[in-house]
């Protein structure tokens, strides 16, 4: 772990620098393309640094920098690998003190995973799918399996299987509606983007929503996309007899 002297001195040495490249910039002077890339790899370091500092606190701060570089469309894998490092915090990295994990943010981990939706490619999904298979935190799976859906891949029916997968695994010891409005969302942004779902796993998950222990307005939402599915096949036949 990073001790606390070498973050701050980290930390105060990536100030400087963004500091001489702000007053370049500030001057009326664009920044050159290495300016650029300074600024940028100063801001990487940043952020992977205080995601690896021990405190909670830290983390937070990192996935609010991170935050701010996705929205200005920076999704440099390096912003990827550091969501993954946070994502494992308490799971499979864990840290333990006398016995106790000291390590387990759930509310970090769960950040984590809307941001990797937010980066949106194929490797944010297989880091999302490699996330569920550890995680026991029902916020965190929610958020895991919007961010699949909002990415939206699913070569192989990989995707909606293994959300498949998650959402039975809870139905068979605590059905949880949050959960199942997330996947029958996720499901639906999915067809959307692939014409479809086909999955023989994905139709009876939602089945088994529409007719399990779950309120009545996800029950019925599970039935509408059931019936909504049915659409995609009709058009996909349209299209071939034309």
């Amino acid at each position: 772990m990073l001790s606390l002297k070498r973050f701050f001195v980290l930390m105060i040495t990536a100030v400087v620098a963004v500091s001489a490249v702000s007053a370049q910039t500030n001057s009326g002077k664009e920044m050159s393309v290495e300016e650029s890339y300074l600024q940028e790899s100063i801001e990487l370091m940043i952020i992977r640094e205080t995601a690896r500092a021990e405190s909670r606190e830290q983390k937070l701060i990192a996935l609010e920098y991170i935050s701010d570089a996705i929205g200005r469309g920076n999704t440099n894998d390096e912003i990827r690998q550091t969501l993954d490092f946070l994502a494992r915090e308490g799971r499979r990295t864990v840290s333990r003190e006398n016995g106790r994990v000291t390590n387990n943010f759930p509310d970090v981990r769960r950040q984590a995973a809307k941001y990797l939706g937010q980066i949106g490619t194929e490797e944010a999904q297989k880091s999302l799918i490699e996330i569920t298979r550890f995680e026991n935190e029902p916020m965190v799976l929610q958020e895991a399996i919007k961010s699949l859906g909002d990415i939206g891949l699913n070569e192989n029916n990989e995707t909606v299987e293994h959300i498949a997968w998650i959402v039975r695994k809870f139905d068979n010891l605590n059905p949880d509606n949050l959960m199942a409005i997330a996947t029958i969302d996720a499901f639906e942004k999915i067809a959307n983007k692939n014409g479809g779902i086909n999955s023989p796993d994905a139709i009876q998950i939602l089945i088994r929503i529409s007719e399990g222990h779950y309120v009545t307005p996800v029950k019925e939402r599970a039935k509408q996309f059931l019936a909504d599915l049915r659409s995609y096949g009709s058009s996909n036949d349209s299209s071939n007899n034309r």
